[in-house]
């Protein structure tokens, strides 16, 4: 059964959605069965793909609000082990409309659960809020990963995010894990990067990722051109890094996945190419 990661974090600006294409763009190719899952009104993960909103017929929207079968709201990507289920800006009223339901918490749980065996790992990218399609989000998760600044402030807000996550463990998700802090927007030129990473792994410890996620420009300019970062500019450092992210949340989930056929068998086929 694959693993469900939420990307989340309210604050703005700190590499959300570029985290959760990227990292689901190096998963797959690492030729690990990936679904994004955009559950973002503002549907950048899905422009950041290629796919244009406008052309979208059956969205999260449908699923969330329809019912509809989430085998119909599919799309693939440019990448043969990548699928995406799209966002729309019909999303924007989705949470007044759920609001009255009952369950209203579990939708996307119990929406997602008829595919989560067809894939190693479903990335889900969250709105910048801590509203019901965030929590919705979570309830349907094994863990979340939180994307951090290296600027200012860069701890501002994450106590409400994890109260969020505290209350969601305690009343819709007991299981819910932090997968881990991934340090985004990183400058080794600057000492602000440096004191800021320790800052996070004062208040993380082991949970932040040794990935370091390094401004590139690279990295900024592929959303424009509908793709990750690993086609756009394969041997870039912002590909480079997503790439290593990629590899430590795998080495990380080996022993969940211990029972997996599909694991093992594209852990193998990553490993040999690899080395040669």
């Amino acid at each position: 059964m694959g693993k469900v990661i939420s990307i989340a974090n309210q604050k703005g600006g700190v590499g959300k959605t570029t985290t959760s294409i990227n990292l689901a763009a190096s998963l797959a190719a690492i030729e690990h069965k990936t679904l994004l899952i955009d559950i973002d009104p503002q549907n950048n993960s899905t422009s950041g793909l290629g796919i244009e909103s406008k052309t979208v017929e059956k969205s999260i929207y449908e699923l969330l609000i329809e019912g509809l079968p989430v085998g119909e709201t599919i799309v693939k990507t440019e990448l043969p082990y990548l699928d995406l289920v799209p966002s729309h800006i019909n999303l924007v009223g989705a949470e007044i409309e759920i609001i009255d339901r009952s369950s209203r918490e579990r939708i996307l749980e119990k929406a997602i659960e008829p595919i989560r065996d067809k894939y190693d790992f479903i990335i889900v990218d969250c709105p910048p809020s801590l509203g019901l399609l965030t929590i919705n989000a979570l309830t349907a998760s094994d863990s979340v990963l939180i994307p951090v600044q290296c600027e200012y402030f860069a701890l501002e807000g994450l106590g409400q995010l994890l109260n969020t996550i505290k209350i969601v463990r305690q009343h819709l998700n007991r299981s819910l894990e932090i997968e881990g802090v991934a340090l985004t927007m990183y400058d080794n030129r600057t000492r602000l990067s440096a004191q800021v990473s320790e800052e996070v792994k004062r208040y993380f410890g082991d949970k932040v990722f040794e990935a370091l996620i390094a401004r590139n420009v690279r990295l900024a300019e592929s959303p424009s051109f509908g793709k990750p970062a690993l086609l756009y500019d394969s041997v870039s450092t912002g590909s480079q890094n997503y790439l290593a992210l990629a590899r430590e949340i795998i080495t990380r989930n080996k022993k969940m996945f211990a029972d997996s056929p599909v694991f093992k068998n594209n852990s193998t086929k990553a490993g040999k190419k690899e080395r040669s």
